[in-house]
């Protein structure tokens, strides 16, 4: 059978399941049952009986909403692979862009002459410490993950990467570090209680809760995280954490009303959604 038609099927049965891209993930599950870089699917001519079968089960567990990752083993994040499985929060693309404002953070203080000194709270897979260390192998880099799930998915995607891994509540890692680090990056669960029902089926079935719900208001770990940054930034360091897009204005908030927080801001994905919080330690 050709390629083409295993994939309008595929795409169909997705649709019809809600999976909400079912061409990009028909395209991303027949690629891993064959072994080819996506790029090179559409050579492919025909496949043979034995793949057409991995892949309709494939398919029919994606429409089951396992989420794709799971079924590849595997999730990009910015220019990095990460292995990624049951018992880790999958990395979605809306923090590839908080991944990048903290790389442009450490960068500046590179070409200042520093060997800048970041932490990465709650870093389930080690998404974001991982592409700090692969784009900034300059910096020292930290990382911290409460549950002993996700921190076995984080040893694995950030060995050899020199990146200090440590499994600890975000309240209280890096001690050590206290009044010593450049950028503190994370994160948090931040999904309020009572959304339940408005969380993703992927996300709510498969996700780990610890990484996803953070109280009644969801703002529970951000509070945590804006005491234990204040700790562990130096005079002038710079925050930047990941909220809900209905979190556009009470995140910043937690931080403004310290009184320890300058040039608090809130950051827009690229669907034009509230995202990211940024603010540096004014004392």
């Amino acid at each position: 059978m050709t390629p083409r038609g295993l994939l309008a099927a595929a795409a169909v049965q997705l649709a019809e399941a809600g999976v909400a891209s079912p061409e990009a993930d028909a395209r991303l599950l027949l690629a891993h049952v064959l072994a080819v870089p996506l790029g090179r699917l559409p050579l492919v001519e025909a496949v043979d009986a034995d793949h057409q079968e991995q892949y309709a089960a494939l398919v029919a567990r994606r429409a089951a909403r396992v989420p794709v990752q799971h079924l590849t083993g595997t999730a990009a994040f910015r220019h990095v692979e990460l292995a990624v499985g049951p018992g880790v929060f999958v990395p979605r693309p809306e923090t590839e862009l908080l991944a990048g404002w903290a790389v442009e953070q450490l960068r500046a203080r590179v070409a200042a002459g520093e060997e800048p000194v970041v932490v990465d709270l709650c870093t389930g897979s080690g998404a974001i410490a991982r592409a700090l260390a692969d784009e900034v192998p300059q910096a020292r880099v930290h990382a911290a993950e409460l549950d002993p799930g996700a921190h076995a998915w984080a040893e694995r995607n950030l060995a050899g990467t020199g990146v200090v891994l440590e499994l600890a509540d975000l309240a209280a890692a890096f001690p050590e570090l206290d009044g010593g680090v450049d950028v503190v990056v994370s994160n948090p669960p931040y999904v309020p209680l009572e959304a339940w029902e408005s969380v993703a089926t992927e996300a709510r079935e498969h996700d780990p809760h610890l990484a996803l719900f953070s109280g009644d208001d969801g703002l529970d770990a951000i509070r945590a995280l804006e005491v234990r940054a204040a700790a562990l930034l130096r005079p002038g360091g710079r925050l930047g954490f990941e909220h809900a897009d209905v979190q556009g204005a009470s995140a910043p908030a937690v931080l403004t009303a310290t009184g320890r927080w300058a040039e608090v801001r809130d950051h827009r994905d690229l669907a034009g959604r509230p995202r990211f919080t940024t603010a540096r330690l004014a004392r």
